[in-house]
C-alpha cells in the first residue's frame, strides 16, 4: 500500500516535531511532512530569520544561515539569548494549538509532549549536501558548517543544557539518512507517524 492512499485520523490533536542537524533536510521535509497530515507548520530556523531581519540583517533565501550575515547574527546569538528565547516561546505557544509540526531543535528538549523525530547523517554526507545546494565546495561547506555547530551547540547548552546532535534523549524516532534520498526518507517518516501516532485506514 503507497503512502498516498491512507486515510490518517489522529487520536488526538497531533504535534510532530522534526529536528536535525543543517543537511538531513529536515526543512524541506517539514514541509510535505505538514502538508501531507493537515498541519500548520512553524520554523525556529524562519522564526530566527525574520528576527535578524529586524534586527538589519539582510535575508537571502535557502542557505543563508551558512552566508556571512547568518554566521554573524549566530555570534550575537551567542552573546545575547533574547532571539533565541523569543523564538522558543512563540513555538511553545504553536503546540499548544494542535495540528502542529514544528521545525526546531529546541523544541525537543522543551515539548512535553508530541511524536518527536530527529534525521541523522554523517558530517561529510551533510557537508556534501550543503556544498551542493549553495554552489560551493566540499572544502567551504565543511569549515561553514564546522562553525556554525560550534556555535550553535554552545548557544544551547548554555541556555537549555541539552548538547545538540550529541544528546538523542527526548526523541521517539531516529532515522539515518545517509544512504536514503528525499523521497524515500519522507516515505519512511510517513509510514512510521501512521502506524504509532495515527490511527490508519484504507481509503
Amino acid at each position: 500500500m503507497s503512502v498516498d492512499n491512507i486515510q490518517c485520523i489522529a487520536r488526538k490533536p497531533l504535534l510532530l516535531c522534526i529536528s536535525g542537524m543543517a543537511g538531513t533536510g529536515k526543512s524541506t521535509l517539514s514541509k510535505k511532512i505538514a502538508k501531507r497530515y493537515n498541519l500548520k507548520c512553524y520554523s525556529g530556523g524562519d522564526a530566527l530569520k525574520e528576527l535578524a531581519k529586524e534586527d538589519g540583517y539582510e535575508i537571502t533565501g535557502e542557505g543563508w544561515w551558512e552566508s556571512h550575515d547568518g554566521l554573524k547574527f549566530l555570534e550575537k546569538r551567542v552573546n545575547d539569548s533574547q532571539f533565541d528565547k523569543a523564538v522558543d516561546s512563540k513555538l511553545l505557544s504553536y503546540a499548544k494549538l494542535g495540528d502542529v509540526l514544528l521545525d526546531s531543535w529546541t523544541m525537543p528538549w522543551l515539548l512535553k509532549g508530541g511524536f518527536k523525530i530527529w534525521l541523522m547523517a554523517s558530517f561529510d554526507k551533510r557537508a556534501a549536501r550543503v556544498a551542493e545546494r549553495d554552489k560551493m565546495s566540499f572544502e567551504q561547506a565543511y569549515a561553514v558548517l564546522r562553525e556554525k555547530e560550534t556555535q550553535t551547540k554552545v548557544i544551547y547548552k548554555k541556555l537549555y543544557g541539552f548538547n545538540l546532535g550529541e544528546d538523542f534523549t527526548p526523541f521517539d524516532f531516529i532515522l539515518d539518512t545517509d544512504n536514503l534520498n528525499a523521497d524515500q526518507v519522507f516515505e519512511v517518516l510517513c509510514r512510521v507517524i501512521d502506524n504509532t501516532v495515527c490511527v490508519c485506514q484504507s481509503e
